[in-house]
C-alpha cells in the first residue's frame, strides 16, 4: 500500500521531538518524581535515536506495507504518538500546573495527522481496530522500556 502521505508522520514526529529536545531537559529538573531529571546530552540522543527509528519504520512501511511486522510497528507508532500526547503531555500540563515541553505539537500535529493516517488506513480495510490496539499497546510499552535504555547509554556514551 503506497500512501506517501504517512510520511506527514515523519513531520509531525521531528517538529514534537525539537520542542521536546529544546526544552524538555531544563523542565525535567523542576521538582517532579515522575521521572528522574535528565541531561540535554542524555535526551538528545534518546530523542535522535527515536526520531530515526520513526523515519527507518516509515521507509519499511512505505516499501514494504505487506509485511505484518512493519504494517504493525508503523500502526504501532502512529498509536502511540497518539497516547503520548495525552499521557504524558497533556496530563502532566494539568497535574503540574505548568507546559510541559511537547504538549502543543502533540496536539496540534500527532493527534491530527496520525489519527487522519489510522483513519485512512482502516477505512481502506488495511488494517483492523484490532491491529491498532494492539500495535500501539506493544510499540507503546518497547517504546517505554527504551527510553531509559537510551538515556543511559547517550550519558554513558557523551561523557566517555
Amino acid at each position: 500500500m503506497k500512501n506517501y502521505y504517512v510520511l506527514f508522520f515523519c513531520l509531525a514526529i521531528t517538529l514534537h521531538n525539537i520542542e521536546e529536545a529544546l526544552w524538555l531537559p531544563k523542565w525535567s529538573q523542576l521538582e517532579f518524581a515522575f521521572q528522574k531529571p535528565v541531561t540535554p546530552n542524555e535526551f538528545h540522543f534518546a530523542v535522535l535515536i527515536l526520531t530515526a527509528l520513526a523515519y527507518l519504520v516509515t521507509f519499511l512501511y512505505v516499501n514494504f506495507s505487506e509485511l505484518r511486522v512493519i504494517k504493525w510497528a508503523f500502526i504501532g507508532l502512529l498509536g502511540s504518538m497518539i497516547f503520548n500526547a495525552i499521557f504524558p503531555h497533556l496530563i502532566l500540563t494539568i497535574f503540574m500546573k505548568t507546559y510541559a515541553p511537547g504538549l502543543a505539537t502533540a496536539l496540534l500535529l500527532n493527534i491530527p495527522i496520525n489519527s487522519i493516517i489510522l483513519y485512512k488506513l482502516h477505512k481502506s480495510d488495511f488494517v483492523s481496530l484490532k491491529e491498532i490496539v494492539i500495535s500501539t499497546v506493544i510499540i507503546g510499552l518497547i517504546l517505554i522500556a527504551m527510553i531509559p535504555i537510551l538515556f543511559r547509554t547517550g550519558d554513558l556514551l557523551l561523557r566517555y
